[in-house]
């Protein structure tokens, strides 16, 4: 093998998500973390009351820097599949499922775009692209999956969601308009929330994991 094949393999090999003991511990710990701070809800006030937003997606984006995409899709994956046995479901699953790949769609992104150049531009731009992805993804996921899903769970028809939209935010009037006013805006704060605050603390907290 050639000196500049091992140069490569080895530049390679620091960019790779390593999924040994260590990492599963981290993992463990950091969906610890999520499941801990899922508890912790805030209310809007553009969007019905069921609408909260927390900071779990913190640890699902610091694994995804930290270790990789992969490593950040299990954090979320665990962090829903322990919330569902803590918590339950209302929704036959259909709701964790949605939250699953509403979280993927934005750390993710985020992740890929970080693990090719670990600078701070790259990761203000892998998060506003995981946040715009957020966005769209969640609109689409609440609009046809969720919202309908959790006005059969209930009972009640889907207008009676929509009027709860309205009493909070007049500009709701229907699903499309439910969709635009208050699941868009909701989704926007929490990639903007969330974004902030990893930007901030993982530098600090970096070393942890013995990455740049």
């Amino acid at each position: 093998m050639s000196t500049e094949t091992k140069t490569l393999t080895n530049a390679d090999a620091k960019i790779q998500p390593k999924l040994g003991v260590k990492a599963l511990v981290q993992i463990g710990m950091l969906s610890a973390i999520a499941i801990i701070l899922m508890m912790f809800e805030i209310p809007l006030p553009f969007a019905p009351t069921f609408y909260k937003i927390d900071l779990s997606e913190v640890p699902v984006l610091v694994g995804c820097f930290a270790m990789g995409p992969m490593a950040g899709v299990l954090v979320e994956l665990v962090k829903i599949l322990l919330n569902l046995v803590m918590t339950g479901t209302s929704t036959a699953g259909v709701g964790e499922i949605a939250n699953f790949i509403i979280g993927c769609s934005f750390c993710v992104p985020a992740g890929l775009i970080y693990r090719k150049n670990r600078t701070r531009k790259s990761a203000l731009i892998g998060m506003a692209t995981g946040t715009l992805l957020m966005i769209v993804i969640g609109c689409f996921v609440n609009g046809f999956v969720l919202l309908p899903t959790y006005a059969k769970a209930f009972g009640m028809p889907i207008d009676a969601l929509v009027g709860m939209g309205t009493a909070v935010n007049s500009h709701i009037t229907s699903l499309s308009t439910f969709v635009m006013f208050a699941v868009a805006p909701f989704n926007l704060v929490k990639g903007i929330v969330v974004s902030l605050v990893v930007f901030l603390i993982y530098k600090k907290i970096s070393p942890i994991f013995r990455i740049r």
